[in-house]
Formats: C-alpha cells, sequence, structure tokens
C-alpha cells in the first residue's frame, strides 16, 4: 500500500479535467479488511468516503507500455479510499498524503477477484452506501483514467511490484461536495459495492 494511490479529480471548482493523473500514497497501516473499523481520528472532524475500484498488481515492472499493462494484474478488488478533509485540503500547503493515509483509511475486500474473471472493469456498477443511503451510484466507464493507462504512467516512476494496490478515483457524491457536507461519525456503517466484485463493509468507531 506504499504505491502510489489515483484520486478522480473532481469538478467543484469548474477547474478543467486533468490530462495526467493525479497521484499520491497511502502507506500499510492505513490497509484493513472486510468488516473491520475504520477508526476517526481525533485530529479530524472532516473524515469522508469514497468508492473506488482496486488494481492488484501481479507482475511487476517498470517502464510498462500502455498496450500490455493490463497483463501485470493479478485482479481487482473493492476500494474504500477514506479521507480526512480538513487535512487534505485545508492545512497550510494541503496534506494530500497525510489526510489520506491514517491508520484504517484504505479498508479493501471483501475478496480478490482474479482479471481473468473481469471481462471489462470498465464497465461495472459501483455504489457506496451510508447507513443503508445511497451516496455514491455510477459506473467505472466514468474513470477518467483506464486501468492500463494508470499502470503505464505509474510505471514511469515508481517500480511496480507484486502486490501493489492502486486506487483508481471515485465517482460523485462524496460527503464534502454535498450541501450541507457529510461526514463519517462513530456509529455509521459504510458498504461499499463493485459489480461482480462483492460488497466491502466497515463500521466506523471514534478513536
Amino acid at each position: 500500500m506504499h504505491r502510489p494511490q489515483l484520486s478522480r479529480p473532481r469538478r467543484r471548482d469548474r477547474r478543467p479535467l486533468p490530462r495526467e493523473p493525479v497521484v499520491f500514497s497511502k502507506f500499510t497501516t492505513a490497509l484493513i479488511g472486510h468488516e473491520a473499523p475504520i477508526v476517526l481520528p481525533p485530529v479530524s472532524s472532516e473524515v469522508d468516503y469514497e468508492a473506488e475500484l482496486v488494481l492488484v498488481v501481479g507482475k511487476g515492472g517498470r517502464n510498462l507500455p500502455v498496450g500490455t499493462a493490463r497483463d501485470h494484474l493479478a485482479g481487482y478488488m473493492v476500494g474504500h479510499d477514506v479521507s480526512a478533509r480538513d487535512w487534505q485540503l485545508k492545512k497550510d500547503g494541503k496534506q494530500w498524503l497525510l489526510g489520506k493515509t491514517f491508520d484504517t483509511f484504505a479498508p479493501t475486500g471483501p475478496v480478490l477477484v482474479t482479471a481473468d474473471e473481469v471481462a471489462d472493469p470498465h464497465a461495472l456498477d459501483i455504489r457506496l452506501t451510508l447507513n443503508g443511503e445511497v451516496m455514491q451510484n455510477s459506473n467505472t466507464r466514468q474513470m477518467l483514467f483506464r486501468a492500463e493507462d494508470l499502470l503505464a504512467y505509474i510505471s514511469q516512476v515508481v517500480t511496480l511490484q507484486t502486490g501493489d494496490l492502486i486506487f483508481t478515483g471515485t465517482p460523485p457524491g462524496v460527503g464534502v461536495a454535498r450541501k450541507p457536507p457529510v461526514y463519517l461519525k462513530g456509529g455509521d456503517m459504510v458498504e461499499v459495492e463493485i459489480e461482480g466484485l462483492g460488497v466491502l463493509r466497515n463500521p466506523v468507531v471514534q478513536g
């Protein structure tokens, strides 16, 4: 999990969409599995949710050609990119890495679905529910960058290794963009579902 993660840019400020992926990292201490609790840190009051498709690297490499990059995937998982918006967006200079990598901020699961079982990773329904209410509901065809493009782009800088996880960005509906904003609180239950990959369920507790 120390490898780069991709964030889907948002249109709240009407800025043009980027021509290249925006890349940041999460540390291994952020990684948790299905049913494990997301722990809200005492130093943040604006912890947000993001449903994401996760790419699982099966064969490492550097400078991967776009045409063969997906051959390096072992498979796919459901992911939840938990994000402390007050750290990510409001700290001096903005703290994208620290805001994204608090302990327990990278739930993944419930299983790894091998690449041969997914005909097209860019045609999967994806949604997130918070306490049973649908907050995000989209399809991976809306991703700004395809899986092979992300793998090739990152491998220009980082030698990908077996087991690396790459989060691919989130659809509209995140809490910070709502009016009023919706942030996670102790006692919440978050479920992220991706067609064919299962449902990732995590309770939220106050740290």
